[in-house]
């Protein structure tokens, strides 16, 4: 039993969100609760000085008349009905911007943590998703955040959120305690979905590398925590010796499998087809991978986020590509006169973010000649958006070999193959658990 699933708990099916990779609880009770406490606290208290990169948020909001439009309208853009407040009034939990900027201050001051509650218990991984929630998908927010001066600044903001969850006081939160991430619930949930791949029985200390004797189990600070490192031979490379193996690139979950993917497509409407071009970045190798094939998984919150070479070979590029950080596609209803909100926007948004949000990618000439140039892309989500590549142009690297990694979480990862490489036994789409890093994947045949 997961509890971050909502596995063994009754969830009112308007509560039961089912989010990709369990960054919020799959009971939305538990992420409105969550939210409710910070609120209540702000509300209590005295206004609190803004931290610096929020002061300068609020001067773009009001000195900016485009972007002060977009967040005065997209608060009143929500409708006033469940699931889109808690407060039995009808009251919406964030009012307005300024309040908003007001919970963020409070938000900046923790790292994510467990949330005990009467009707479970949950995990809110990205606080400031769920500070964004319903705005993100309304018309307002839609233009908002795809903004480049908007992006600009989230992407300020999320460098000193970075900072915080890099320093020492965001360990506070590694404890045993009921809100901890090595409490018992806590640790049942990191280590089910870790053991889930291979059936396997390790306990944390067997898993990962760290210290069970020393504070935080050793690690200086929640990202350090999140960049954990395997112990050897817990995800052993398949087939070292075999080229025509493709061994999986992240620990993650089948999300989509697609061939004779286009060049470029509409990657915003509702089928969301993958636009190859987009997803590359503009890089002028994207032209070989048209009619291609793209596979996309999806990481969890509880689990490893380090990345890994699928084949054996030289890189060829290695970069990042700057992009959105909490657009979503916008979703109307099928009536014109109504406006509704999918409360799944980023679950059914994985081809959108591929196209859109700030990634890594890295094109690899595989040493199998029947794999040739292929490419790896690791898509950033929301303030888990900080990619870091470890190789460079001109290293040869060995199947399983590290990549890089996501700091502070991670969201999906696409691996994009030619026309004409013959690429099969892919997972099922829809695997209720992760394929473990570094195993088999696919097979290419000659």
């Amino acid at each position: 039993m997961v509890y971050q699933h909502g596995n063994g708990v009754d969830i009112p099916e308007e509560s039961r969100m089912r989010h990709l990779g369990s960054w919020l609880p799959n009971d939305h009770r538990l992420q409105h609760d969550w939210m409710a406490k910070h609120i209540a606290h702000v509300d209590s208290h005295p206004p609190q000085q803004l931290i610096p990169v929020l002061q300068e948020f609020q001067e773009l909001i009001e000195s900016n008349s485009r972007i002060y439009m977009y967040f005065d309208e997209m608060w009143d853009e929500v409708p006033l009905k469940k699931p889109y407040y808690n407060d039995p009034t009808g009251k919406r939990q964030i009012r307005d911007y300024k309040h908003m900027l007001a919970v963020l201050n409070r938000i900046f001051t923790q790292a994510p943590q467990w949330n005990e509650t009467a009707f479970g218990v949950g995990m809110v991984g990205v606080p400031m998703v769920s500070v964004f929630d319903y705005v993100m998908a309304t018309p307002s927010g839609h233009v908002a955040f795809l903004d480049p001066d908007v992006n600009k600044m989230m992407k300020k903001i999320l460098n000193e959120w970075g900072k915080f969850l890099q320093s020492p006081k965001s360990a506070e939160v590694l404890t045993t305690d009921g809100t901890g991430w090595f409490s018992q619930h806590g640790k049942k949930d990191l280590m089910e979905v870790a053991n889930a791949p291979l059936k396997t029985s390790h306990s944390f200390e067997d898993m990962y590398v760290c210290d069970p004797n020393a504070k935080h189990y050793g690690y200086t600070s929640w990202d350090n925590f999140f960049t954990r490192q395997l112990r050897p031979n817990v995800r052993p490379v398949a087939s070292p010796a075999d080229d025509s193996i493709i061994a999986n690139a992240c620990e993650s979950t089948p999300y989509a499998l697609s061939r004779g993917a286009s060049l470029r497509a509409k990657f915003w409407i509702k089928s969301q087809p993958y636009s190859i071009i987009d997803i590359l970045a503009h890089d002028p190798l994207s032209t070989h991978f048209g009619n291609g094939t793209v596979y996309q998984a999806f990481l969890s919150a509880l689990s490893y986020h380090r990345w890994h070479s699928p084949v054996s070979g030289r890189i060829v590029r290695a970069s990042v590509a700057g992009g959105t950080y909490f657009s979503e596609p916008l979703f109307n209803s099928s009536d014109p006169q109504r406006y509704e909100i999918n409360a799944h926007g980023f679950r059914q948004s994985q081809a959108y973010l591929a196209a859109l949000a700030t990634r890594a990618v890295i094109f690899i000439q595989a040493d199998n000649p029947s794999i040739g140039l292929m490419a790896f892309v690791a898509v950033g989500m929301d303030e888990v958006s900080t990619c870091e590549i470890t190789v460079r142009p001109g290293q040869h690297v060995a199947k399983g070999e590290q990549l890089g990694m996501f700091h502070f979480g991670g969201s999906s990862h696409c691996l994009l193959f030619r026309q004409g490489v013959r690429v099969d036994g892919f997972p099922q789409i829809g695997l209720d658990h992760n394929v473990p890093v570094r195993g088999q994947l696919a097979v290419v045949r000659s």
